[in-house]
């Protein structure tokens, strides 16, 4: 047997969150530094005695340079590291199709640290390697399970990790660069929401065919460019087993869905929606994870990942586990996971879902199903300090980026600073506006000079958080109807209608997210086994709105009043609410320099309004820059207003009276 004193293929490490420059220099394990060349795996390791104390004290934020499987050379022989948590592991092997799947061909070593980490280095195997980790565990129970860590996997509904190195150039550097400007809070922001699967497939009458990354980017990227949005939001695109979960159970926290290819498709995608000036969010899910075998649930033959208490641990309304946020290790997990897709796929947000399951431990529970915490109270403690560590970490380490919460309680400060007492989100979900926006739009006419609150109540509060207006894919599913047949009426009412509201959406303050599909008027609710039901922009109706819907965003990207004092009381005005019996409302949107205003009229009803008039005070407007009621657009496009007469109705205030013609459900945007 020959034993020799190995130093780490890469000299360098990274403190958590720092350059590799500002790295202390730390001490190797005595018995990590030696290699036993006559077995099948080598003792060898990557990991120093900080990366162990961080991990385990939960502020280690790039675990994917450590754990998983990692290509190296050792004594020049190329192979994989490999390095797992198993706390509660006897034993532990790498299996795989290089082995024949036998428990002893290749067994890890524990760290004698008691951090309950295995490793080791296996030599001759390649890129491409079929694995997993054979666990024994408490009380002998084996368990087989993928890589936590992995970064591709088998497609579905095979469930073998896959060793892996990235190999891609990217091309987005001036993106990168300048990223700050599309990702400001001050910036336009218009999302379209992506389930990338159902989007387009390649037979859209077999669920089991997809387009893969690289098709896409093709077909994805020169329309979105088109329709003019700022940013794209895909539904969870990490390895999840379950189509019908939509992504949102998930087992790869390191790995894009092999459905679509290698991970350099993903790569490809998001570089070629860069080159498009499109960013690029992700959804992210660290308020659960399933129960599948390989996967994360009683991974050492113990809760491991979740929390033993299933009054904690389990959640009612997903049938799948919740992660325990008290364990060290686990947070490091999980903050690991958001900083790699950052750091390695160029990402510009996360869209963290179901956060007000993670902030209340009584969330989806009846009394007796939860125990308070330490001081009496609902909240999950734990949780509240993880989200407040992983948007510290991430606008510390990518400034340029936003975080996004989907929370739908009126729990306070969601995007406020964490210095400030908040969770430190760079913006929040608006569900009130969505809801209350709904319920009104969803009343025949003759009813809505009732309900004009649900249709105001929104700037009572929209100063509280930095809102996204959000019409998601929740909104179109489970029986909710698509967006076209929420509206009332005929169909010429039902498409005026929503052209009325997304004019509204578009120039409320905050930015705004809409749902593939929306954007022309699916006629079905969103069925994840299919596609888009393309062939409607065969019809004059859908394709006007899906006109609209341009231009909208287009005058969102040109106009400065409608985003860059989005987030400011002074932005935004109301004008005329005092015309219910009528459904009329005026209000408007200013931007930082004086006189740089739009002034947007909605008539929320069948019925035109000639010569309507409404007083403005301090700025003439004299020109119709949109009129959802265009002929292009599917409306009628016989009211219109070529002139705007006005008269000065109070000079010391400089306040104008503009006599306007109101197009029946539809919105005017004057410049």
């Amino acid at each position: 047997m020959e034993t020799r004193p190995v130093k780490a293929a890469h000299q360098k490490t990274t403190a958590p969150g720092g350059d590799p420059a500002d790295a202390a220099p730390v001490q190797r394990y005595e018995d990590a530094n030696f290699v036993d060349t006559e077995n099948s795996v080598w003792n060898y390791s990557v990991l120093y005695d900080n990366d162990v104390q961080t991990f385990g004290a939960g502020t280690h934020y790039t675990l994917y340079e450590k754990f998983g499987s990692r290509a190296m050379e050792v004594l020049g022989r190329a192979g994989f590291y490999f390095a797992v948590w198993a706390p509660n592991a006897t034993a532990v092997s790498v299996v795989g199709n290089f082995n024949d799947w036998q428990e002893r061909a290749h067994p890890l070593y524990p760290r004698l640290d008691r951090s309950g980490i295995w490793e080791g280095f296996i030599p001759d195997i390649g890129k491409g390697e079929l694995y997993k980790y054979h666990i024994t565990g408490y009380q002998g129970r084996v368990t087989v399970k993928g890589d936590p860590f992995a970064n591709y996997w088998e497609k579905r509904p095979a469930t073998s990790s896959i060793t892996w190195s990235f190999d891609y150039a990217w091309q987005d550097e001036e993106w990168m660069r300048n990223r700050e400007k599309h990702n400001a809070l001050d910036a336009p922001w218009s999302v379209y929401e992506v389930h990338l699967a159902s989007w387009m497939r390649p037979d859209p009458s077999d669920e089991e065919s997809y387009n893969d990354y690289w098709m896409i980017a093709d077909r994805l990227v020169p329309y979105v460019q088109d329709l003019g949005f700022t940013h794209v939001e895909l539904m969870p695109v990490m390895e999840h087993p379950f189509d019908g979960s939509w992504g949102y159970q998930c087992t790869g926290f390191f790995a894009p869905t092999s459905r679509f290819g290698t991970p350099e498709g993903l790569m490809y995608l998001v570089d070629k929606l860069h080159a498009a000036g499109i960013g690029v969010i992700l959804d992210w899910v660290p308020s659960h994870f399933p129960y599948d075998a390989h996967g994360l649930f009683l991974f050492d033959g113990t809760h491991t990942y979740e929390y033993a208490d299933m009054r904690k641990g389990f959640h009612p309304d997903w049938n799948s586990y919740i992660f325990n946020y008290k364990r060290g290790e686990v947070k490091s997990f999980l903050i690991s996971s958001a900083h790699f897709w950052f750091r390695y796929f160029h990402i510009d947000g996360i869209r963290v879902d179901a956060v007000s399951s993670m902030l209340k431990l009584d969330y989806s529970r009846g009394q007796g199903q939860w125990e308070p915490n330490e001081f009496g109270g609902n909240g999950n403690l734990e949780a509240i300090a993880f989200i407040k560590d992983l948007n510290e970490t991430i606008f510390r380490d990518f400034p340029d980026v936003q975080t996004i919460a989907e929370e739908a309680t009126d729990w306070p400060g969601v995007s406020k600073p964490t210095f400030a007492g908040g969770l430190g989100f760079g913006m929040k979900w608006m569900m009130g506006w969505m809801h209350d926006t709904l319920d009104y739009f969803k009343f025949d006419p003759i009813y809505r000079k009732h309900h004009q609150d649900k249709f105001t109540f929104s700037m009572m509060y929209f100063f509280d958080e930095n809102f996204m207006l959000p019409l998601s894919h929740d909104e179109v599913v489970h029986g909710k109807s698509p967006m076209l047949y929420k509206m009332p009426g005929d169909e010429w009412q039902k498409f005026a209608n929503l052209r009325t509201l997304y004019t509204y959406m578009w120039t409320h303050p905050g930015a705004r997210l809409l749902f593939m599909g929306n954007e022309f008027g699916q006629t079905s609710e969103w069925n994840y086994k299919s596609e888009l039901d393309w062939r409607l922009l065969e019809f004059a109706p859908h394709k006007g709105l899906q006109l609209c819907v341009r231009d909208l965003n287009r005058i969102l990207k040109a106009a400065p009043p409608l985003f860059c004092n989005q987030y400011r009381a002074e932005g935004f005005e109301w004008i005329d609410l005092n015309h219910r019996d009528e459904c009329v409302v005026a209000y408007r949107r200013k931007g930082k320099k004086k006189g740089d205003e739009l002034l947007v009229l909605l008539n929320l009803s069948p019925e035109p309004r000639w010569n309507w008039s409404v007083d403005v005070p301090g700025k003439y407007f004299s020109k119709e820059l949109f009129n959802s009621d265009a002929p292009h657009y599917g409306g009628a496009g016989d009211v219109f207003n070529e002139k705007i007469p006005r008269k000065l109705i109070d000079k010391e205030t400089n306040t104008w009276r503009l006599t306007l013609h109101l197009p029946p459900l539809a919105g005017l945007i004057l410049k």
